[in-house]
């Protein structure tokens, strides 16, 4: 089984770090201040990056993000210490990723993040040690999170079938059942569960706390 994970509430929490972080990489890549930011829930850097710029009257191309995402690894790694300090990985999450390791299952990420500093984050965090970050899709890499979802799913040689997505959002559901993915909603974020089993999602827990309930719902029928 091939295991895409979400990050942000899904995983982890950054308690206002990680808009802090692209606060000063939007201003590192485009010298303008950022007064404020489009709305991020389940949407890619790029979207977001490009969204935020034109709330400040500009518009961006693909060599002002690339800046910006370069940016906003960097941001990542030199504030690591505030991140493991104010963040924290959400309760259960590095003991369902040790188990389903345990138990076999290929786990990467697909994520709105850039890959700088989805590796950061997890990182810091230890959360890290079974993800293949190769197979995974960033938010470098599309748009869309459907697209996300298929990109991981080629570049991890997977079908559809063979494949769960995590997260915490109507998006990541979407994202998922649009890729033809069975999803698992996890309630640790802004969306209820009873608006996660709205979106279609195939399976809501309300936190990864029960380890074994939420491997078994990941694993399915496997």
């Amino acid at each position: 089984m091939l295991v895409l994970w979400d990050i942000d509430h899904t995983l982890i929490d950054t308690r206002g770090v990680g808009t802090e972080l692209s606060a000063a990489a939007f201003e590192e890549a485009t010298g303008v201040p950022m007064r404020e930011q489009a709305t991020i829930d389940g949407i890619t850097e790029r979207v977001i990056f490009r969204e935020t710029a034109k709330l400040h009257g500009f518009a961006v191309g693909p060599e002002d993000f690339a800046r910006f995402a370069a940016a906003l690894g960097r941001q990542h790694l030199a504030r690591a210490a505030d991140l493991r300090e104010r963040g924290h990985a959400l309760a259960g999450a590095a003991a369902v990723i040790d188990a389903l390791a345990a138990r076999g299952a290929v786990q990467t990420v697909v994520t709105g993040n850039v890959r700088g500093a989805a590796e950061v984050k997890l990182g810091v965090f230890g959360l890290d040690q079974h993800i293949l970050w190769d197979l995974g899709a960033f938010g470098e890499d599309a748009d869309e999170r459907v697209d996300l979802v298929r990109i991981a799913l080629r570049r991890a040689e997977r079908t559809a079938g063979e494949a769960v997505l995590v997260g915490d959002t109507p998006a990541d559901v979407a994202g998922g059942l649009g890729a033809g993915v069975r999803v698992v909603g996890v309630a640790t974020g802004r969306s209820s569960a009873e608006k996660l089993r709205g979106a279609g999602a195939t399976e809501v827990l309300p936190d990864l706390r029960t380890v074994s309930a939420a491997v078994e719902a990941l694993l399915g029928a496997e």
